[in-house]
């Protein structure tokens, strides 16, 4: 018989583990306690932009004419588990306010409420990014709520999307983590993953520390290479170098490898920061916090690299006050290809430079709904063009690909002064120059 999978939690992750589960052929039921989110759903609608996951949904939802009908949704926990077989649990693990460690309540809210409505065998499946330690303390809490006791397993199978990509790293992961008990546990997932194992996708094997621990350790290596060329950036500013060519020519020795080797503004968003914070308060709590002080310093050095593109605007203007000046800002999401502004790096520079008296004026191809709820005081414009006029100086702070093929000539008509300073280095300064502007990024010499 098919397996019948659930999907608990229905936001960026859950919505599109669920669509792509009904893609590789199962029945999908998806749970969601926001009414709201699960009346979009149901209409193949998505409360955030992901390339491809409309399609993907509006291709299996039921009632949604041509669809496969294979995915629904519900707000009922007893439908939920009656209906599945295998349950993902795909909820939120934010960071606490005012402390590093995640806020574990929605994960903790979750499992409360299926339990008690798992009379039959059942494997639960955690997706959440969640403190080592987790899956253990959750698995007594399924056996001791669930009628069917010890016929209900857990197993642990991190997530490892990227934004703007989720959908292919779903349907065509790089890898496919396993923390498991049992050969039942494991039997299951390589069912549910066998199409992309069929394709090559490895799958690992581990115990549940370990696939807990994976996805901190990724973001933590991922955050201390940005970290580790920003530093370099900064020397090489103190240095006249060009961060541009030592990352290219570091990045030929296939140890260290080209990607996340470039320059800029910082890392932002819903995982990183919040991931190497709760891993140096997890490793704190289990007396292991000297193994992890160094991602205190990458930290660090990520967050001072906002202040120092504040700074490098404040010189580009002469050094003095910002009021009276017209700054436009390219870019509000944390990264291209997405409309996340959560702890965006282009957002907080827009706010710091707005709040020391800039007129700062933001243009982003899918982030401006988000930008305006978190920072309504900045101004706001509909294109790229629009919110250049005037400015004496433009902000290059999210790489999308449509900043990449603006026409500096066209834009240098409208500006009042054509100055360009690049917090991602991915404009071509060539380019730029040969237009008449003024380019500066960061770690690169002024000429």
């Amino acid at each position: 018989m098919a397996l019948k999978i659930t999907v608990i939690g229905t936001g960026y992750l859950g919505a599109t583990h669920a669509a792509a589960m009904a893609e590789l052929g199962f029945e999908v039921l998806g749970l969601d306690v926001v009414p709201e989110k699960i009346e979009m759903l149901q209409r193949g609608e998505v409360p955030m932009y992901e390339p491809g996951l409309e399609e993907l949904l509006a291709k299996h939802v039921a009632g949604i004419e041509g669809s496969s009908g294979r995915l629904r949704f519900t707000m009922d926990w007893a439908e939920v588990a009656e209906f599945g077989d295998i349950h993902f649990v795909c909820v939120n693990t934010p960071q606490k306010h005012g402390e590093y460690a995640c806020d574990m309540s929605y994960v903790d809210a979750a499992f409360a409420s299926l339990a008690p409505h798992l009379t039959g065998p059942a494997l639960v499946v955690g997706k959440s990014t969640v403190p080592v330690g987790s899956a253990e303390r959750l698995g007594r809490t399924l056996v001791e709520l669930a009628p069917a006791g010890e016929e209900v397993e857990l197993a642990w199978n991190p997530e490892f999307l990227r934004e703007g990509l989720a959908v292919q790293d779903t349907l065509h992961p790089d890898r496919i983590v396993a923390g498991v008990r049992s050969e039942r546990s494991e039997k299951l997932l390589r069912e549910v993953y066998a199409t992309p194992m069929a394709e090559g996708s490895p799958f690992v094997v581990t115990d549940f520390p370990t696939a807990e621990l994976v996805k901190t350790a990724a973001n933590s290596f991922l955050a201390t290479k940005i970290s580790f060329i920003n530093a370099m950036a900064e020397v090489c500013e103190a240095a006249g170098g060009d961060v541009v060519k030592l990352a290219e020519a570091i990045g030929y020795d296939d140890r260290i490898g080209r990607k996340f080797l470039r320059a800029g503004i910082g890392f932002g968003g819903g995982c990183l920061p919040k991931d190497i914070r709760a891993f140096m308060a997890r490793a704190g709590e289990l007396g292991a916090d000297q193994a992890l002080t160094f991602l205190r310093e990458i930290d660090s050095i990520n967050m001072r690299r906002r202040g120092q593109m504040v700074e490098m605007t404040r010189e580009a203007l002469g050094g003095g006050s910002f009021l009276g000046k017209r700054i436009a800002v390219l870019g509000a999401t944390f990264k291209p290809d997405s409309d996340d502004v959560r702890d965006s790096p282009a957002l907080n520079v827009a706010g710091q430079i707005h709040l020391q008296g800039g007129q700062v004026t933001v243009y982003d191809p899918k982030g401006l709904a988000n930008a305006r709820r978190l920072f309504p005081t900045l101004g706001y414009a509909d294109t790229a063009a629009e919110a250049v006029r005037g400015a004496h100086v433009v902000l290059h702070l999210t790489e999308w690909s449509e900043f990449r093929e603006l026409d500096p000539a066209a834009l240098g008509e409208a500006v009042t002064d054509r100055v360009v300073l690049d917090g991602r280095n991915a404009l071509d300064p060539a380019v730029w120059r040969a237009a008449g502007w003024k380019y500066r990024a960061m770690g690169r010499p002024a000429a």
